[in-house]
């Protein structure tokens, strides 16, 4: 896809077109160079193309001014924005490529617009481009049938630990890799320029390829460039799933946030797939929270667990029904409701958000709970996360018993409340019962979650837990 004026060229992306433009340009501008002059007698002997261009270089005051006239000329013709034969007049600037206006050439005098470095360094594009650019994304994904899937790396496609925190208990783990080198199937990878270990979480080869079908797909991460691209050669080494779709913290536009802003879609057509949910502030409707992969003992600490983690008990999820195998069910639900043609032949005005949210919601649908000593009884219930959760799942949350109450939420069998689903027969359950749930986007079978097998500490593999899903 083109910037500017629509244009004929169908594309995966308007990243990666425009990126592989942008760096063809730039090669050919420096090794560009005038015609020789003692090649040449007279005037007469030069080709009328040949003369044309002469006069017009010659007609630059400084170096400077030529270098404008290759870089932004070459980027009119491709983006359909030259002003040959149009009137089309600037201000407003589509967008500025190393501080020149992409249809004009003029310096750029301030920094409106949004950057697009993970497209190219020195892009900016202005906000009746960027509008009119995910217009244009939006007909060509329809047309393909595909919707947009925005991916975490950390903790939703793998976990990685510095080499200096692998702990005894996981020294094997190094033993393993000198193994697997010439394992074309294997999950673990030791980065030595990154000074670091990466597992793969189970089942992301087949996710990817499965999701491609279906998903125009970013990677939007936290991290710093120089790994996302180092985990990105790993994720998809013949660059048939991303390409230059790697988005990282010096991308976004404001500090600890993750924002659409920067993606050149459409915001109704953008499944989000990340363990954190408060990084999506503005886009919660989009997100899918995933559950934390914490595959290294170093992931358990950072996040408190005072559990064992899946190296130190040399155990991991199962392909077949971890999370991504999950989750990748639901994507796929998604996708045929989205594009359901019983809805009719105009998909322009769907949108997936609130598919996400109907989904979700028949998880726990005709569950109403109670919930006892789970937070303190000074607190505000409705404002509790665990209770806006199970709404969320589709449940009926209420603060007392009744004979329609199904499931009483609690960390002591001991409470009045408790006592009363014992003695009425109604399902007493831990928290993680709800979470699982929701992880898993299924109703989870309540005896796993009895009080008492409620641990200590918090648990960390809700779907090990849940369907004992570790090898």
């Amino acid at each position: 896809m083109s910037l500017g004026a629509e244009s004929s060229l169908q594309s995966s992306s308007s990243s990666e077109d425009f990126a592989a433009f942008l760096d063809s340009e730039l090669e050919l501008a420096s090794c560009d160079s005038s015609p020789n002059e003692g090649d040449v007698t007279n005037n007469e002997e030069i080709d009328p193309p040949q003369r044309s261009k002469r006069q017009k270089m010659e007609g630059f005051e400084t170096s400077e001014d030529l270098e404008t006239e290759r870089l932004v000329k070459p980027i009119e013709e491709h983006i359909g924005t030259s002003t040959l034969g149009k009137n089309v007049i600037c201000p407003p600037h589509p967008g500025f490529f190393k501080g020149l206006c992409i249809r004009c050439g003029q310096i750029e005098e301030d920094e409106s617009g949004v950057a697009f470095g993970y497209i190219h360094k020195d892009l900016r594009l202005g906000n009746v481009e960027m509008a009119r650019l995910r217009g244009a994304d939006l007909k060509s994904l329809l047309h393909k049938k595909k919707l947009i899937l925005i991916l975490d790396l950390d903790h939703t496609l793998l976990n990685s630990t510095r080499l200096v925190d692998v702990i005894s208990d996981e020294e094997y783990l190094l033993r393993q890799i000198d193994g697997m080198k010439d394992d074309p199937d294997r999950s673990l990878f030791r980065l030595d320029s990154m000074h670091m270990l990466t597992k793969l979480r189970p089942f992301v080869n087949n996710f990817l390829k499965e999701a491609s079908s279906l998903f125009e797909m970013y990677i939007y991460t936290m991290a710093e460039r120089s790994y996302a691209i180092e985990i990105a050669k790993l994720l998809d080494p013949g660059k048939v799933y991303f390409d230059s779709k790697v988005i990282t913290q010096a991308d976004c536009t404001q500090r600890h946030q993750k924002g659409l802003d920067v993606v050149l879609g459409a915001e109704s057509l953008v499944v989000i797939l990340d363990d954190t949910e408060v990084v999506w502030q503005r886009h919660k409707d989009n997100l899918i929270q995933m559950e934390r992969y914490h595959f290294f003992a170093s992931s358990c600490r950072q996040f408190g667990f005072n559990a064992k983690s899946l190296s130190e008990l040399m155990k991991d999820e199962r392909e077949s029904d971890g999370a991504l195998a999950t989750v990748l069910k639901i994507l796929k639900r998604t996708h045929q409701m989205f594009f359901d043609p019983a809805l009719g032949s105009d998909v322009s005005t769907r949108d997936v958000r609130p598919l996400l949210k109907g989904i979700r919601r028949e998880i726990l649908q005709g569950c109403k709970i109670v919930f006892s000593r789970v937070f303190p009884s000074n607190s505000l219930a409705q404002d509790q996360p665990i209770w806006k959760m199970a709404e969320q799942l589709g449940a009926t949350c209420c603060t007392e018993v009744d004979p329609s109450v199904t499931h009483v939420i609690s960390t002591d069998t001991g409470t009045q409340k408790a006592h009363w689903a014992t003695q009425n027969k109604k399902f007493l359950v831990n928290p993680h019962w709800i979470e699982a749930s929701n992880f898993l986007w299924q109703r989870q079978k309540e005896e796993n979650f009895s009080i008492s097998n409620l641990p200590s500490h918090t648990t960390v593999d809700c779907t090990a837990k849940a369907q004992e899903s570790v090898q």
